[in-house]
């Protein structure tokens, strides 16, 4: 069995050595230019902000394609809180599998993706608030650098409390996993939930580059969006390898461990238990975007006074829409394949195995939830 999974290690990292992106990232990140593509799309037009939306319907082509572009500084704004957590929790993760045997191979992996984290983030960050300097004069999805210990999804259904407890358990993790080789390869299980999430998009964000006749005309947004996704590959087969193979590899864990395994799972849970008709593929908590969409809707670039703004907000959150039923469909075809990925791994929860948090979420939840915040919001 460990001849096997050693096997399995020895092809992704080399393969991911082989096919390492990092030169290609930091090169196209460091001519980024937004005067030269502002007047592109990045992504196919679907994974456009607010796509399918009345403000989607009534914008014009110029709007879109600033729409267009949001998508991409949103969506990544969010992975750069992600990767950032990884990068701490791959080192800890790393710590935990010190007391085995052979540890290094799985060790020389993680740091390469670390590295890559690094220039992945490098990338976004300067597209991104560029992009806003450029459109805004100021922040809106971007914000400065933050600690692994920040709540990772950007706009949650939070509050001091909740955030403060938030930290205090991803201290404890992390203190937790890097002394105990269950707790670290079982971190990876949800690390591979959430790029698994993200598979779901960001492979169709990569294939855009794939409409180019010449890709190296392609906007340096789009090529960014076809590098990345190739080093997540790798990434996603690193947690798969650790999570499902070595697991097995290691002592059966026991009572505690399961239940501090089980607890991870159930907050990916919570973090994914909302869908965004904002960005298709990100699971924020709506309510919490109102003032980001309300910026951009009296940005100069839609130029809507305070009613309109408002007005227009309101229909997009509260009204069926081809935009509400996409990204509820992303949303259920995120949770069928996270009960997929669990199914093989013997100590995970029923609660878990079903994903029955992400199971209660629905169009008419959403839609009621809308409907009740956009009310508070208007009379704040």
């Amino acid at each position: 069995m460990k001849t096997l999974v050693d096997r399995k290690l020895q092809i992704n990292y080399r393969r991911n050595q082989q096919q390492d992106h990092t030169q290609l990232l930091d090169q196209v990140a460091s001519e980024f230019d937004y005067n030269g593509c502002r007047e592109q799309y990045w992504n196919p037009e679907e994974f456009s902000l607010l796509y399918g939306t009345p403000v989607w319907e009534q914008a014009s082509p110029s709007q879109r394609v600033i729409l267009n572009q949001l998508y991409w500084v949103a969506y990544y704004s969010q992975i750069i809180s992600a990767e950032i957590a990884t990068i701490f929790f791959n080192q800890t993760s790393a710590a935990g599998l010190y007391a085995q045997e052979d540890f290094r191979l799985v060790c020389d992996m993680l740091d390469l993706e670390s590295s890559q984290e690094r220039s992945h983030i490098q990338a976004f960050k300067t597209v991104g608030e560029q992009v806003e300097l450029a459109l805004f004069g100021k922040r809106i999805f971007t914000y400065p650098m933050r600690t692994p210990f920040t709540e990772t999804m950007l706009y949650a259904n939070t509050n001091y409390l909740k955030r403060w407890w938030k930290k205090l358990q991803l201290h404890a993790f992390g203190l937790l996993s890097s002394d105990n080789t269950f707790l670290a390869c079982q971190y990876f299980t949800v690390r591979g939930l959430r790029t698994l999430n993200g598979k779901l998009v960001q492979h169709k964000l990569s294939r855009f580059l794939d409409t180019f006749a010449d890709p190296e005309t392609a906007p340096i947004p789009s090529k960014i969006s076809y590098y990345h996704f190739m080093d997540e590959s790798f990434h996603f087969n690193s947690s798969t390898i650790i999570s499902h193979d070595i697991i097995n590899c290691i002592p059966k864990p026991t009572k505690f461990e399961q239940f501090v395994a089980n607890l991870g799972i159930q907050g990916c849970q919570r973090d994914h238990a909302h869908f965004s008709v904002v960005v298709n593929g990100i699971f924020w908590y709506d309510p919490a975007l109102y003032d980001a969409v309300y910026q951009v809707l009296r940005s100069q670039h839609f130029n809507l006074d305070e009613t309109e703004a408002k007005q227009l907000l309101i229909s997009c959150f509260t009204q069926p829409s081809e935009g509400l039923t996409r990204s509820y469909q992303t949303h259920q075809e995120a949770r069928e394949s996270y009960q997929a990925y669990l199914d093989p791994l013997s100590y995970v929860w029923k609660s878990n195995r079903n994903m029955e948090i992400m199971q209660k979420t629905s169009l008419e939840t959403y839609l009621k939830t809308q409907q009740n915040a956009t009310q508070q919001w208007v009379t704040n």
